[in-house]
């Protein structure tokens, strides 16, 4: 079965009749549970699991520290360009917006490499907008293997792209992909692409499968909270978990739960999502999925970062600017508002104040396949 048959499928769940039988019991025996199904995920995303978040996040935590230890992954985003074809209600790089529109150069991107490589960072996220005729794959793929001189580990964030364009980035440096469906309800994705490629529900929702078939190492699925009910896409988002962790069982699958932030002009969230729902989502992610990796941006404050950092939270970033040109002195206009501006240092000794162990370089594509000689 293709993933969009098993979203539409998800998408059909009768929540309603579902929670209309959910009692406290209920959630209690749920928890009592030695492994957990996608349907246990709805059960904890109810109301009734609100009452019974602290040994849900007692038991996350336990799963956590079992799986990834206390060490805290650590990498930063780099925006390469801002221009974008897309009319995105919710961003600030949407067509629509009159901002100051930039792309980084060749020398530039060395500049801007070279500063993030000062902090010790040697994992970074690549982004920009979805331009292809100004942001052409020839000049993402020269980005990509300038970029590779000075990190391990690439990741991408960018507009959904061919099997072969994957598996050409693949070869030039990248070895896993962040891709957000934005929101898995067809309807409300319509409503919020109002223009541009990213119209293409079905193509962006297949181009995980893409990059994994393409030869990528790790993959990261998510959706923006805010654009739709927050449960129904949640366990959308899980049926798109385990059909990747099933369909390429080699590839690390790893989920974002990103809420909507402010943007240059004002767009009313159609769907809030409340702190305690956050940790509610992330509790209730780690209990069903324990092996997944899960990934908390700076659109949270320090304060709700380092809160839920035992619950299952397993890659942070830092050092962070959502802008074009943002680790040099001429920045663009920023994709969205951050919440917590800590430098890598301060993540690095914050960490250790709570516990935790920064790690800023755990991967080398070069060293894979290579035969350890005695």
């Amino acid at each position: 079965m293709q993933i969009a048959d098993i979203i539409r499928r998800s998408r059909q769940f009768a929540f309603e009749k579902f929670y209309s039988s959910m009692t406290s019991a209920g959630v209690r025996r749920t928890l009592d549970k030695d492994r957990f199904s996608l349907e246990d995920l709805a059960a904890l995303l109810s109301d009734e699991a609100q009452g019974h978040l602290e040994p849900m996040a007692n038991r996350a935590a336990m799963l956590t520290r079992q799986h990834f230890g206390n060490v805290i992954f650590i990498f930063t985003p780099l925006y390469i360009s801002n221009f974008c074809d897309n009319r995105c209600a919710y961003c600030s790089f949407a067509a629509q917006h009159e901002i100051g529109r930039k792309q980084l150069s060749f020398d530039e991107i060395r500049a801007e490499t070279q500063r993030i490589a000062e902090t010790g960072i040697r994992h970074i996220l690549v982004l920009t907008g979805e331009a292809r005729v100004s942001t052409s794959f020839e000049y993402v793929r020269e980005s990509i293997a300038i970029i590779a001189e000075r990190f391990s580990s690439i990741g991408i964030e960018m507009y959904p792209m061919s099997r072969a364009q994957y598996a050409s980035l693949v070869d030039s440096g990248v070895d896993s992909l962040t891709l957000y469906q934005e929101v898995y309800d067809e309807d409300a994705y319509r409503a919020v692409h109002a223009g541009g490629p990213k119209q293409d529900y079905g193509f962006r929702l297949e181009a995980p499968d893409r990059a994994c078939s393409g030869g990528v190492r790790a993959v990261t699925v998510g959706a923006l909270l805010g654009l739709g009910d927050m449960r129904r896409e949640m366990y959308s988002l899980a049926h798109h978990v385990r059909y990747l962790q099933d369909t390429y069982p080699d590839v690390e699958v790893s989920v974002s739960v990103p809420r909507i932030r402010p943007l240059v002009r004002d767009f009313a969230v159609p769907y809030p999502v409340s702190e305690r729902q956050l940790v509610q989502i992330v509790a209730a992610f780690r209990l069903v999925f324990p092996h997944v990796g899960i990934t908390l941006s700076t659109r949270e404050s320090k304060k709700i970062r380092d809160g839920m950092l035992p619950l299952g939270i397993t890659k942070m970033s830092a050092g962070v600017s959502t802008a074009v040109g943002g680790h040099s002195k001429n920045p663009s206009t920023t994709q969205f508002e951050i919440a917590d501006t800590r430098s890598v240092d301060e993540m690095r000794a914050d960490l250790l104040a709570n516990g935790f162990q920064a790690v800023m370089h755990d991967w080398h594509r070069r060293l894979v396949g290579v035969k350890e000689t005695l």
